[in-house]
């Protein structure tokens, strides 16, 4: 299996979890690929991506 790389401009750590490209570009991430349905994060950017992401997650499961 081939290890997927990291799907933020100028980074090229192994990534650990993918997300919608939607949500990585409004959390403020720099997507590669402007045309991929998901982007491959590392764990840097998944940690920018969750703290970006922190108080919409939030209401989300308030909502619930």
């Amino acid at each position: 299996m081939a290890e997927d790389k990291c799907g933020i401009m100028g980074c090229d750590k192994s990534a650990i979890r993918s997300y919608a490209r939607e949500a990585c570009e409004r959390a403020g991430l720099d997507v590669k690929d402007e045309e991929a349905r998901r982007v491959h994060l590392c764990r840097e950017h998944n940690k920018q991506y969750k703290k970006s992401t922190r108080t919409e997650r939030k209401l989300e499961t308030l909502g619930r």
